[in-house]
């Protein structure tokens, strides 16, 4: 019998899926997968409701909803000061996943490279070998996940067709510094390449940073998509309403992989979302607030259980070094236990990385309830001895 796409069934099960399921069996407190445990905001829920009840609930326009497209352009405007033609510059996709393929089957072609940064989300590689594009990774170590110069360039050629830059960045929570920046886009002008930019935390940033888009500094303008997510910034993940920013000649045949894929997006989610962009500053302000109070919260938990964890800046996430606790598991190994044994769902970083492996360090999820973050650190600190 034939076999699937090599590509695609090189890779196993997403292990976030692995962790989730084991959570569920054994009734563990899941700080794995990164999503909210709250419902999101009444208003914005509300707004769908009664736009699923009115109607229309036929396909809307392939690119998004004209009121959506002009709330994102608007988004742009008032948060970065970006001029942006909501009718050619803007699309609608079903989450930042579906962005971020859309992008890739849009813009690589066979032979491609890619330049991306490890630990790397755990799509993007699948996704664009599956495009053709021939990944190029430059690894951060912690504890400060810096971008290292040298390497940097190193990775790039003629052969570069586009940088993927997460910032803020799943795993590690690294914000990119204006520095980090400029050397990125330098190299994007030297060697004419794109930059896909996974931007969906832009709101969730801490310890008064500011997330600062690749498309505003010089010359990036013309050759940058920035993606944005309506699931990070509502704590609505379920939703999968996705949306890009960029020049025309990026943006064109990107909507036309997102056109052959899924061509439209839910059209009463996406007036809640344009009913949602348009929120008050303080609004904004909050997501922030609230998240970094639970950051601090749980890494003091970390610590006293005996982890070495390291300060994210932004996302929903925390790394942490396993080895001061005498641990002596590969990180698969270490996860699984805590899972099964503790009753607590973490996320071994040696899934996102290649070559190499560092086989020590975990990340966990802290986008919950306080009661949430309180009992997984319990389990932890009486499974540890620690209590």
């Amino acid at each position: 019998m034939k076999l699937g796409n090599s590509i695609l069934s090189a890779y196993e099960t997403s292990v976030f899926e692995v962790m989730s399921r084991l959570a569920r069996e054994h009734d563990a407190v899941n700080l794995g997968q990164g999503f909210p445990d709250s419902n999101g905001p009444d208003d914005v829920r509300q707004v769908a409701v009664e736009a699923t009840d009115k109607g229309p609930n036929q396909y809307p326009p392939s690119p998004g909803l004209p009121e959506l497209r002009q709330a994102v352009a608007a988004h742009g405007k008032r948060f970065y000061d970006l001029d942006i033609d909501w009718q050619t510059e803007t699309l609608i996709t079903c989450g930042g996943t579906h962005a971020l393929a859309s992008c890739f089957l849009g813009l690589i072609e066979p032979g491609d490279e890619v330049v991306m940064f490890e630990p790397v989300f755990d799509t993007y590689l699948p996704m664009v070998r599956r495009a053709g594009g021939i990944p190029k990774l430059v690894r951060l170590s912690p504890p400060d996940w810096a971008v290292p110069r040298a390497a940097l360039r190193a990775a790039f050629s003629a052969k570069t067709k586009l940088v993927l830059v997460n910032s803020p960045m799943n795993p590690t929570g690294k914000v990119f510094d204006r520095a980090e920046l400029e050397d990125i886009a330098a190299l994007c002008r030297e060697f004419d390449a794109f930059a896909v930019c996974d931007e969906v935390y832009e709101h969730l940033v801490f310890d008064n940073l500011r997330h600062i888009p690749l498309m505003t500094l010089p010359g990036m303008r013309e050759r940058t998509v920035r993606i944005g997510s309506a699931g990070k910034i509502f704590s609505l993940t379920g939703w999968k309403i996705g949306f890009l920013t960029g020049p025309k000649h990026m943006v064109q045949p990107i909507f036309r992989a997102h056109q052959a894929v899924i061509f439209s997006v839910v059209p009463s989610l996406q007036k809640a979302v344009a009913y949602g962009l348009g929120k008050d500053d303080a609004f904004f302000a909050s997501i922030a607030v609230e998240l970094q109070g639970k950051r601090d919260r749980f890494m003091a938990a970390l610590a006293k259980v005996g982890f070495l964890a390291f300060k994210p800046h932004g996302t929903y996430f925390v790394t942490a070094d396993f080895r001061p606790l005498g641990a002596n598991d590969d990180a698969l190994g270490f996860c699984t236990r805590l899972v099964t044994e503790a009753g607590v769902a973490a996320i071994p970083l040696s899934a996102l990385y290649e070559g190499d492996i560092p086989q020590h360090l975990i990340r966990f999820a802290f986008c919950k309830r306080d009661e949430v973050l309180d009992e997984a650190a319990r389990r932890l600190a009486k499974y540890f001895g620690k209590t």
